[in-house]
């Protein structure tokens, strides 16, 4: 088993952006997420102010094994550092990371 090092708050922060550029950068993805957050598209910038809203993206992003694995593969990252992120952040993930 591969183990990930854990990631500082900054990192994390830049991690959970990062997934947030990737969702809005697709149509479908980023109506799909405004969809089930409940946030306008005019309000997502205001919701990005607000402090458990990269928990949220990146929680979002852990919930959905397919859309994680297209970010892991597009970004070149390993899926298991959504899950770090979540921690560093203070979010939690509920499934192992494998």
């Amino acid at each position: 088993m591969k183990l990930v090092p854990s990631l500082t708050q900054e990192a994390a922060e830049a991690l959970a952006i990062q997934a947030l550029t990737f969702i809005a950068g697709d149509g479908e993805r980023l109506g799909r997420f405004l969809a089930i957050t409940g946030i306008g598209p005019a309000q997502i910038r205001a919701a990005a102010q607000e402090p458990g809203f990269l928990i949220g993206v990146l929680d979002y992003l852990a919930g959905d094994e397919r859309l994680l694995s297209t970010f892991a593969a597009e970004t070149g990252l390993d899926p298991a550092h959504v899950g770090k992120a979540l921690a560093a952040l203070g979010g939690h993930w509920e499934r192992e990371i494998p």
